[in-house]
């Protein structure tokens, strides 16, 4: 029997399931030593954890991207780059190339086509800590693809 998959908003997702990704997660990211703790955590017990596990995934686990490139408008500053890359490095992301303008007016694009099958946070994560760094005046996805 084929199974039909459905792209639903995590808002209107019941609370039982949400937590379910949570425990997922948890467990993944090995920041638990089993489901029982992972349950506990998250306050789901095992049995709907059981029910739901194999039915509730995130997006970026069915896409199942493996290169993307992002594109960057940074602050021209002494350092820049190396730190940007030190954040993708810590995410466990390889590069797979880097493309860097000439700074006019004291601001650079950047273009990184990075894998991400080693990533040790999703993307959202990822990009999240990019825009945090101070120099970064923009990030977004140029492109993504097996």
């Amino acid at each position: 029997m084929d199974k039909k998959f459905y792209l639903v908003r995590e808002d209107v997702l019941p609370e039982a399931m949400k937590k379910v990704l949570a425990a997922k997660e948890l467990i993944e990211r090995k920041k638990v030593d089993s489901v029982a703790d992972a349950v506990q955590l998250v306050d789901v017990s095992r049995s709907v954890f059981y029910k739901y596990r194999d039915a509730v995934f995130p997006f970026h686990t069915m896409v199942r991207e493996q290169i993307i490139t992002l594109f960057f408008h940074l602050e021209d500053r002494s350092g820049t780059l190396s730190k940007l890359l030190s954040v993708v490095a810590a995410a466990n992301c390889n590069v797979l190339t880097i493309h860097q303008t000439i700074p006019l007016q004291g601001r650079a694009n950047v273009t990184l086509s990075i894998s991400t099958s080693e990533m040790t946070m999703t993307i959202d994560e990822l990009l999240s800590q990019l825009k945090q760094l101070p120099f970064v005046e923009k990030v977004e996805i140029l492109g993504s693809g097996a």
